[in-house]
């Protein structure tokens, strides 16, 4: 990691990203807690969380657009835009204005979605083949420490200080991250001129991604296990509840335990990408994940814990594995556009899986659904692991 820190466009980079991932982490609780305060309903809460998430059907578009421009540039209105779509959160004043909360939290999504597409393309842009690990495995760790503390600091500004007071720090973050990246000396080649017709154009990148089989491989297991892997939203209550006889309150506990875990599976991810390869990082990730599930079957404190912390570690794996092969193996202008393909195959079944584990668990005995979940898993581990294609490339 060293080596990649010491590029000065990646510290600036990096600075950009964090002040802008602690910015969305800190709003996005906050928002869901301002709605339930204006409204008194736990749906208007809900609502938040789905305006933040429906723009990931449209990801494909960010993708095009990180595609068509050049990607620090975009990377920099993106995040001045956001700044500004945040102040009429400024004018939110009583229950009839929660509308405004869902205009942002939507705003805040295709947000998200932009981002996400133009700040891979740039690293791949930024960076040689053999440190992208390294750089993937730098932001998966700011990222899951900032998931630790940021929701909470923004929960706690709001009941200090008042919405107002929150939306104006995510202000500031999205303006200081554009900042940074500013500051970046990185050089971009132009982008590719467009030559296809605008619906070939859209479905280029899934299209690279079912030729290039180690990655289409590794989307498929991804998408499989995380079709399962949503559950846990609802499960976790019913671990701390049921499983361990704690109140609501104790599943902070479990999710900050989950939160050290993965901080710690972020910061190995690239070493072990480097020595074992994407596929292998995946596949083990899957493992372990699938392992520290079985564990919160468990009715004892200390196991859960445990395994909690391997629920934690097993992810910042498969992640870093995930998009560090999708960089590697997918040419400068089509990034974008792959990165928008992965994120809608793997996005949507969890989006699904949350829905699913919601309506189970009311019929089903929460441990039988965390077994199916870790044989899920585990079984897309194994198969990821017994592909020819996933051991062709081990990076040094």
């Amino acid at each position: 990691m060293r080596r990649v820190l010491a590029r000065r466009d990646m510290r600036l980079y990096v600075a950009g990203h964090t002040l802008s991932v602690f910015g969305d982490t800190a709003l996005w609780l906050a928002l869901a807690v301002w709605a339930k305060t204006l409204t008194g309903s736990s749906a208007a809460a809900g609502m938040v969380v789905f305006f933040l998430a429906a723009p990931q059907l449209l990801s494909p578009l960010s993708g095009l657009l990180a595609d068509r421009v050049r990607r620090r540039p975009l990377l920099i209105v993106t995040n001045l835009a956001t700044a500004i779509a945040v102040l009429p959160l400024l004018l939110v004043d009583d229950r009839g204005d929660v509308w405004i909360l869902y205009a942002v939290s939507l705003a805040y999504g295709f947000s998200f979605s932009v981002l996400g597409a133009g700040g891979s393309a740039l690293l791949a842009t930024m960076l040689p083949p053999d440190e992208l690990a390294d750089a993937n495995g730098i932001l998966q760790t700011a990222r899951e420490g900032l998931r630790l503390v940021a929701p909470l600091a923004g929960a706690a500004l709001f009941t200090a200080a008042g919405g107002a007071a929150v939306a104006l720090l995510d202000v500031a973050t999205f303006v200081l991250a554009a900042g940074a990246l500013a500051c970046m000396r990185v050089t971009e080649p132009p982008p590719v001129p467009r030559t296809e017709r605008a619906v070939a154009a859209l479905a280029a990148g899934a299209a690279h991604l079912w030729r290039v089989v180690s990655l289409r491989q590794m989307t498929v297991a991804c998408a499989a296990a995380l079709l399962v892997i949503g559950f846990s939203e609802t499960l976790t209550f019913e671990v701390a509840g049921t499983g361990l006889g704690r109140d609501a309150a104790f599943v902070g506990v479990l999710i900050a335990v989950q939160g050290i875990g993965a901080v710690g599976g972020a910061m190995t991810a690239a070493a072990f990408v480097r020595r074992a390869g994407e596929g292998a990082v995946a596949g083990i990730g899957m493992l372990v994940f699938s392992l520290g599930t079985t564990m919160l079957t468990s009715s004892s404190l200390n196991i859960v814990l445990a395994g909690k912390i391997l629920f934690g570690i097993g992810m910042p794996w498969v992640i870093v594995a995930l998009f560090t092969l999708l960089q590697r193996t997918t040419p400068r202008p089509l990034q974008g556009r792959v990165y928008s393909a992965v994120e809608v195959l793997v996005g949507t079944p969890q989006t699904a899986s949350i829905a699913l584990g919601a309506l189970l668990v009311a019929f089903v005995d929460y441990r039988l659904l965390l077994l199916v979940q870790a044989f899920v898993v585990a079984a897309a581990g194994v198969w990821l692991l017994t592909r020819a294609e996933q051991r062709l490339h081990v990076p040094h």
